[in-house]
């Protein structure tokens, strides 16, 4: 299992404790320096299911500086995977990769729900 994360995130170091109360098991990797490479990105994107726009962390500074809410929707797939790529703190976090199944952000409700059935 690989949790994500950008260790000063209020929301990831929520989500780092949920998976330690849990006792559950996970390889950390810091989102800003072991930032996800395009081809991990596309695959998280696929076994997720989610539109590749949920994994832009739309309320970060990096967001707003590059004005990509007005830029991406005419960008296309290959520009966007290239630019999350392209810097860690423009994805979504935390992400935690189990298997074939990918959650993106910390809903507790979600990740109980996601661990009593893959348990």
């Amino acid at each position: 299992m690989i949790f994500l994360c950008y260790p000063t995130c209020s929301t990831c170091k929520k989500a780092k404790a949920f998976l330690d109360a849990q006792e559950i098991p996970y390889e950390m990797r810091d989102i800003k320096i072991y930032r996800p490479q395009e081809e991990e990105l596309r695959q998280w994107q696929k076994m997720s299911r989610l539109p590749l726009k949920r994994f832009f962390n739309t309320s970060g500074i990096q967001y707003r500086n590059l004005q990509l809410a007005k830029k991406l929707p005419s960008m296309s797939e290959e520009e966007q995977y290239a630019l999350l790529a392209s810097d860690g703190m423009l994805v979504k976090r935390p992400l935690l990769i189990h298997g074939n199944k990918v959650l993106v952000g910390f809903k507790e409700e979600e990740w109980e729900n996601f661990f009593r059935s893959n348990r």
